[in-house]
């Protein structure tokens, strides 16, 4: 027991982040605000409720989870488990201190809904259960990102491009369904993306020089044919 406590004692950083984590956001939802910032742009109202991307929409926590799992337990290499959570507490971190200094909220939610299904009604319970403040940068955007970059990056998956592909297109359409069901503005998925890149160029800077230099090699051997000619 021992043994096993000591081989994945690294585990302890992301598990005591979590809960610090869970503890500062109800915080931020509990207390006093004399007023919130509104977060609306007129591409919100251009996009319509579709509450089928609700599926997408709550996958997003299996994947966040299992991602984190996989790199903890699955994945020998520790410096792309490192990777990950410290850019996950990075978004996080800032999504906080955003929060604190900036309090947000937004009026996109539909009074009523068009329709009457078992979407809508998941579509419900997530409004009733979250609120509509403190969605900058938007987390879900930030965390999608996060993840597909650590499954993209990953050694021991890169041979698997069918995960590296379906990785990908769950991402985005989680973040598709944050608009489509009115949980965020477009500003809170630019925001969230933006931080992704950041952190992406941030923690895995090695990584970005091998696709320039590779891109770079690619060009010169086109660059010759022509020469030849």
């Amino acid at each position: 027991m021992l043994s096993k406590i000591k081989k994945y004692r690294h585990g302890f950083i992301i598990a005591i982040y979590f809960v610090a984590y869970l503890i500062l956001f109800g915080y931020l939802e509990q207390r006093p605000v004399r007023a919130y910032h509104i977060v609306h742009t007129v591409f919100d109202d251009m996009i319509p409720f579709c509450e089928i991307f609700i599926i997408p929409y709550l996958l997003w926590f299996p994947y966040v989870i299992m991602t984190v799992v996989y790199f903890l337990f699955r994945n020998k290499n520790k410096k792309e488990y490192f990777q990950l959570i410290f850019n996950l507490m990075m978004g996080m971190t800032v999504f906080l201190v955003v929060s604190y200094i900036y309090p947000n909220v937004q009026y996109l939610r539909p009074a009523v809904f068009p329709r009457s299904n078992i979407f809508t009604r998941l579509v419900a319970e997530i409004y009733r259960t979250d609120t509509p403040t403190n969605i900058l940068p938007s987390i879900h955007v930030f965390n999608s990102l996060a993840v597909y970059f650590a499954i993209h990056h990953c050694q021991a998956l890169k041979d698997r491009k069918w995960l590296q592909r379906g990785a990908l297109i769950l991402s985005v359409l989680i973040i598709l369904s944050t608009m489509f069901i009115k949980q965020h503005s477009v500003i809170d998925v630019c925001l969230g993306t933006t931080l992704a890149l950041f952190g992406h160029l941030l923690f895995y800077p090695q990584r970005v020089e091998d696709y320039e230099e590779q891109r770079s090699l690619s060009n010169m051997r086109k660059k010759k044919p022509e020469q030849n000619l």
